[in-house]
């Protein structure tokens, strides 16, 4: 307990910290009551209940602090981004696709989900779109989708029935409370602009999207899906530094990679990590060299299973 100031400091650890200073206090009393050898015995069974007090105390605050670190490794809200690769219509169709099942997974798993910003094409495919998830364990059962994802099948539109590969790339950004490092202000650019709306009383009058671009990396970031223009920047500034530490990361793990042998993939974003085989109704995942069935199932958000083969790869 050499910490108990930063302890106090934190709310969540702060009653618990000044219960173990009340504690340490009542030791010191009976400490001094102890040089009294008529006391002693007493004083000696009660010194053994304080620090049985204490030693609860502190397991106690032990705990908090290992689900905080927990919470700060795999926090309990992310954003989501999908963007159609290769393919024209057919792959923004199976952009849209693949945010559909996850939001269908987010709602079996009882997590929030809700658009950040959408651009859509004529098709009603995404070309690209961002997602908020809020919801206990959303990162650490989603962190291994970030990649390139591609589907084989004929398209609807195909008259020749010929087999198309699209393509379209997932990006699991982890939002997290405490940011690891700094970025100047000056380095980004902010725009405002109105939101999208359906048309007549809908259509918002007030510059309330926001654009944020960092100028070193022209990292470019927009949030339409807020009311006001103040929740558009916070949350676009969350999606910003969300993004600047998933290019660190992709960084450095591609500088491990040599050294790590419990690497799954280097969570970069032009990796590809799986196939959706539609005439065979199968699902592949290349880093695991593992595939499932029922496609129709899989979009439908049923994707337990090919997660949990992540966490069973890493525990063997």
């Amino acid at each position: 307990m050499e910490d108990i100031e930063k302890y106090k400091k934190d709310p969540r650890t702060a009653y618990l910290a000044g219960e173990y200073e009340r504690l340490l206090k009542e030791e010191g009393r009976v400490l001094d009551m102890a040089k009294d050898e008529e006391m002693k015995e007493l004083a000696d069974e009660e010194l053994e209940s304080l620090k049985e007090q204490k030693d609860g105390v502190e397991k106690e605050i032990e705990k908090i602090v290992k689900v905080a670190e927990e919470e700060e490794k795999f926090p309990n809200e992310l954003i989501l981004e999908v963007r159609a690769g290769a393919g024209g219509d057919e792959a923004s169709i199976f952009a849209a696709e693949l945010a559909g099942m996850y939001e269908k997974f987010a709602e079996k798993s009882g997590w929030q989900f809700a658009p950040v910003n959408k651009s859509e094409n004529a098709v009603g495919g995404y070309k690209e779109a961002s997602f908020e998830i809020k919801g206990k364990d959303c990162y650490r059962k989603l962190r291994y989708e970030t990649g390139v994802h591609r589907i084989q099948r004929i398209p609807r539109t195909e008259k020749i029935g010929r087999v198309h590969t699209s393509t379209a790339s997932i990006a699991i950004l982890p939002i997290r409370k405490k940011v690891a490092f700094e970025v100047d202000p000056t380095e980004i650019e902010m725009e405002f602009s109105r939101s999208g709306g359906a048309g007549g009383q809908n259509v918002n009058k007030v510059e309330t999207a926001v654009r944020l671009v960092h100028r070193p990396t022209g990292i470019d970031v927009r949030s339409t899906s807020e009311r006001s223009q103040q929740k558009n920047r916070e949350k676009a500034m969350q999606i910003l530094m969300a993004k600047l530490e998933v290019i660190k990361n992709e960084e450095d793990a591609k500088k491990l990679s040599s050294e790590r042998k419990d690497q799954i993939g280097t969570g970069d974003r032009s990796e590809k990590i799986r196939t959706y085989n539609v005439l065979q109704d199968r699902v592949t995942d290349h880093r695991l060299k593992k595939s499932w069935h029922n496609i129709e199932g899989i979009f439908d958000g049923e994707i337990s299973a090919i997660l949990e083969s992540f966490d069973e790869e890493k525990q063997e």
